[in-house]
């Protein structure tokens, strides 16, 4: 089981990543962009996902992923940290959300420290 400490964690370690308090929850930005937040009480948290992407992955495991109505109309997805199998997981889904808000000179210029997943 992830914890939101577990998301910290690993959100701040990637290049140029901040936390920053918006709508009274920690988000995480790269480049001043948000790709990850923790929002109600940490037991979950939302990512970047393309739509088409989000929709299959909600059908797919509805016990793991769901949108929130008020994100509905935006590229982004709820994950159940308890519902994730293990932390390469976790690291796969947080690193993905990370590639698609970080402009293209960062992640060439971090291309060893954050490979493709």
């Amino acid at each position: 089981m992830s914890t939101s400490a577990e998301v910290r964690a690993l959100a701040l370690s990637l290049p140029e990543t901040t936390e920053k308090e918006a709508w009274s929850m920690p988000t995480f930005r790269v480049a001043g962009k948000m790709f990850l937040t923790l929002p109600d009480d940490e037991t979950s948290m939302a990512v970047r996902c393309p739509k088409e992407e989000r929709d299959e992955l909600v059908l797919a495991e509805p016990e793991k992923f769901w949108v929130a109505d008020h994100e509905a109309s935006f590229a982004w997805v709820r994950v159940r940290l308890a519902a994730l199998d293990d932390a390469e997981e976790l690291r796969a889904i947080v690193v993905d959300s990370w590639r698609q808000a970080a402009p293209p000179t960062l992640l060439s210029s971090h291309a060893d420290l954050v490979p493709p997943v």
